[in-house]
């Protein structure tokens, strides 16, 4: 009631063209909507998620068939194009976590058309530095992990992964360098939440894979039985 209030007094404006909101509890319109760019629910690799114009089946991309991702499947909502890039940025770097429905819409359509959400125990989110926690005062992957686990109707419980060092920023590397910055990061807490399980991972942005590879690693090795991982933004490096 309050919040059908607050829309009357103080009307929602979209995050994308400022106009309006015309979808109940949300902050991006129907044309905005209409016009991001998701990532097609077919088409794509098996492993990581990486779609192919044109491809209507499943394929194995170079990358996987070279690198061998630790985790077994991911999937992630939308490219890092125009509008998209700028939610993510908005979301993540200027604290706009109104966004949050949003986002977390765009996360569970892509869970519940990628995977099997009945094989899936429990839902993380990649550790932020402290620094970046400190900076940001909280970690966004939490943010999106917490309220999509809820929706699924999964437990999303907290100090699982952690950061065991802060390694270079990956955004300002190339994709040799980011395969290598991340090994050793990551390390589980609680290994009991995980063993023999199934673990859906969030991710607010993936590159090459490094780094939710890296975290699959650490939770197989604590005796996870599967790692898929889900991202809310694939930006393809070059």
């Amino acid at each position: 009631m309050l919040g059908k209030v607050l829309d009357i007094v103080w009307p929602r404006a979209c995050e994308v063209c400022g106009r309006p909101v015309d979808r109940a509890g949300r902050h991006i319109c129907s044309d905005c909507l209409n016009r991001l760019p998701f990532v097609p629910a077919t088409g794509c690799c098996r492993r990581c998620g990486r779609d192919a114009l044109g491809l209507d089946a499943e394929f194995l991309c170079e990358d996987c068939r070279t690198y061998r991702p630790h985790f077994d499947r991911a999937a992630s909502a939308l490219r890092m194009e125009g509008e998209a890039r700028e939610m993510l940025n908005a979301f993540k770097f200027r604290n706009h976590y109104w966004l949050q429905d949003d986002l977390v819409d765009f996360l569970e359509a892509t869970v519940r058309a990628r995977f099997d959400v009945a094989k899936v125990d429990c839902v993380l989110s990649v550790p932020s530095t402290l620094f970046h926690l400190w900076d940001r005062g909280c970690t966004p992957c939490r943010v999106l992990a917490k309220p999509l686990a809820r929706r699924l109707g999964k437990p999303c419980p907290p100090f699982v992964l952690r950061r065991k060092n802060a390694p270079k920023r990956q955004g300002r590397l190339n994709e040799a360098e980011r395969r290598t910055n991340v090994v050793g990061t990551f390390g589980v807490m609680r290994p009991a939440v995980v063993a023999g399980r199934t673990a859906l991972v969030v991710d607010d942005v993936m590159t090459t894979g490094s780094t939710l590879s890296e975290c699959a690693a650490e939770l197989k090795r604590a005796g996870a039985a599967r790692v898929w991982c889900v991202s809310l933004v694939r930006s393809l490096h070059t």
